[in-house]
């Protein structure tokens, strides 16, 4: 069972940044692959909550870091959440697909986060090639019961 410090929990708000400066820093594809960004959500655990005001000036931020750089991506911003309780929102970037979900859920195994939701996030780049596609595709497409 990781210890208060170890464990994935998220602190204060990043800076936030325009949406141009945003891209311009943050949508550059890794190590040659596309990056793909998700939104991870959460509210801490009691747990969590105890492990929070036991250290609470524990780098969570760094900690997030960590993990997401292990799993070869990058953090694009954190922010502490009230709705639904004490929480977290985090925006990072991953070369691949697989490690979103793993991420996830090392934070709820951990015993950090519960009512955790993630969602992939496409930029308008990619919301434009998406859009291609479904014109392509269209003519291919029967609804049921036509």
């Amino acid at each position: 069972m990781p210890t208060a410090g170890s464990t994935f929990i998220i602190s204060d708000a990043a800076a936030v940044t325009t949406s141009s400066e945003w891209q311009e820093s943050h949508c550059q594809k890794p190590r040659g692959e596309h990056a793909m960004h998700f939104c991870l959500t959460g509210q801490y655990t009691p747990r969590a909550l105890n492990a929070i005001l036991e250290n609470p000036k524990t780098d969570r931020q760094e900690a997030a870091r960590k993990l997401i750089e292990a799993a070869g991506g990058k953090l694009i911003s954190m922010f502490s959440v009230a709705a639904d309780g004490p929480g977290v929102l985090v925006i990072f970037d991953v070369p691949d697909p697989g490690a979103a979900p793993a991420i996830s859920g090392l934070t709820v195994t951990a015993g950090t986060l519960q009512n955790v939701k993630l969602t992939r996030l496409f930029t308008q780049d990619e919301i434009k090639q998406v859009r291609q596609n479904a014109a392509k595709l269209r003519s291919s497409y029967t609804p049921p019961g036509s």
